[in-house]
């Protein structure tokens, strides 16, 4: 989720093209009611009436639903035109009444903001509706249906600070402004400017606080991807599953020592090889992002599902999976279970980072959250240790309904190295550690850790093991959901 612009090149859509360039053709249906000015002075009155000349719409929202692709939606879209797209009190009930109805009709609703916030000409009554719109837009969520956020330049203020940043998925227009207090408003009261660059969709992007940036003529590919997991059904699957065979008598070490080559398969490869449609979600929103997990909203080998993945080309030295991936990880959990979404976490570390900035930011804590969080899950759920597991960094997502291993995948509580030097004080032990330790698949198999195993091939390529893999998460999904495979 990627574009370049800004907003002095980008273009400013105003509702109504929005609306066209993103529903299909003809598929429109304004919820709109007339507006009642009666509470407006004279003054204020001819404000709005001047507005609704100027923009061509009667309040700075338009609501309604449409198709996007074929798929029903229900759309909030803010008119920048109309008094800067501020909100009011017509405009918030506006909101309010379309969100109610989305979740009436059982809609996924997509809201496109760009808008000063709240309107100043009417104060406080058109600012506290902001928590009403916020409260609908919560039983929406609770009723298990998606909430996309389209943020264009600029988005601040109140609607930024509620209904802007509610989404299941949010991102930003490119070069959108984006930010709490607008940076005028920031220097008039503070004698001072706002750093430049803060309040810009491409650092919002990259700071974890959206999931990225956004085009709007992009905009139809992206609701379509993200509509394919979240709202059509699951599919037969037609990735060949790998024939069953004894598994090898390897020895741990030799299990080790493959998964730690940098062409073995990894999370992007099956992303990559075994599924559709990925729609790859980044950071906590809460400031964080960490890309040593990865979040996406993806069809595996057409089931629709969440992932959260250890991606192990990205744990280097300096580099490791801290606290924030972990937080990452929740927010996929979180998402997978308000949306009734099965769940893959697919484990492959080589260990959570050990520092004291690690220790501070609470790594003990929010692995035992994964864990918790994993447990309490109600949808489907399937564990994938690819290659590496060790220690709690692994372990945090390891619970599942169904837990799968590859051949010469291996779990630990610490690396058989560090294992070594606790027992015998040296790293020269590790071989004999990691048996003594019982971490093979073959191991973790017999002891009820996992209930499959995917056999391996000696110098496959990595998309071979990762469409098997794929593969068998696709086999055990169906199980759990009922869904026949095809043929």
């Amino acid at each position: 989720m990627s574009a370049v612009g800004s907003p002095t090149t980008a273009r400013r859509w105003t509702a109504h093209e929005l609306l066209d360039l993103v529903l299909d053709e003809g598929t429109f249906t304004s919820w709109d009611e007339p507006v009642d000015l009666s509470y407006a002075d004279p003054a204020y009155r001819a404000e709005l009436e001047a507005a609704a000349e100027k923009a061509g719409t009667d309040e700075s929202v338009l609501t309604g639903r449409g198709e996007v692709r074929g798929r029903p939606v229900a759309v909030v879209v803010n008119e920048f035109r109309f008094l800067a797209g501020s909100i009011g009190r017509a405009a918030a009930d506006r909101i309010t009444a379309a969100v109610r109805r989305a979740t009436e009709e059982g809609l996924p609703l997509l809201a496109s903001t760009a808008s000063g916030g709240t309107r100043m000409q009417e104060g406080t009554p058109a600012f506290v509706r902001m928590v009403e719109i916020s409260r609908a837009l919560m039983d929406h969520r609770a009723a298990g249906l998606p909430y996309l956020v389209h943020l264009r330049h600029p988005t601040t203020g109140g609607v930024y600070a509620s209904w802007g940043s509610l989404g299941h998925v949010t991102v930003a227009e490119p070069g959108a402004l984006v930010g709490f207090l607008g940076p005028k408003v920031y220097e008039g009261l503070n004698g001072r400017p706002f750093r430049p660059g803060v309040q810009v969709a491409e650092n919002l992007a990259a700071s974890g606080v959206i999931d990225g940036v956004v085009a709007a003529e992009d905009l139809p590919a992206m609701v379509d991807s993200a509509l394919a997991v979240l709202v059509d059904a699951p599919g037969q699957g037609r990735l060949p599953a790998r024939s069953p065979r004894p598994i090898g008598d390897h020895t741990a070490w030799d299990s080790v020592s493959r998964t730690r080559r940098t062409d073995r398969a990894g999370v992007r490869d099956l992303l990559a090889h075994g599924a559709e449609g990925t729609l790859q979600l980044r950071g906590t929103e809460k400031g964080e992002r960490d890309s040593t997990v990865l979040v996406a909203l993806t069809r595996l080998d057409d089931q629709p599902c969440v992932v959260i993945g250890q991606d192990r080309s990205r744990q280097v030295p300096g580099h490791a999976m801290g606290p924030g991936a972990l937080r990452e990880a929740r927010r996929g959990i979180k998402i997978a279970q308000e949306l009734g979404l099965p769940l893959v976490s697919v484990i492959d570390t080589p260990g959570a980072e050990l520092s004291p900035d690690a220790e501070e930011r609470a790594l003990a804590g929010e692995i035992a959250r994964c864990i918790a969080a994993l447990t309490t899950l109600t949808v489907p759920s399937v564990s994938v240790i690819l290659g590496q597991g060790c220690g709690g960094g692994a372990l945090a997502f390891l619970p599942a309904r169904c837990v799968i291993a590859t051949e010469h995948a291996w779990l630990s509580p610490l690396p058989p190295e560090g294992a070594s030097l606790i027992v015998h004080g040296d790293v020269d032990h590790a071989p004999e550690m990691a048996a003594r330790q019982r971490v093979r698949a073959v191991d973790l198999l017999a002891d009820g850790v996992v209930q499959h195993v995917v056999p391996e091939v000696d110098d496959e390529s990595p998309r071979d093991l990762a469409v098997a893999v794929a593969a068998e998460i696709g086999a055990r999904l169906r199980e759990l959901t009922g869904v026949p495979r095809a043929g």
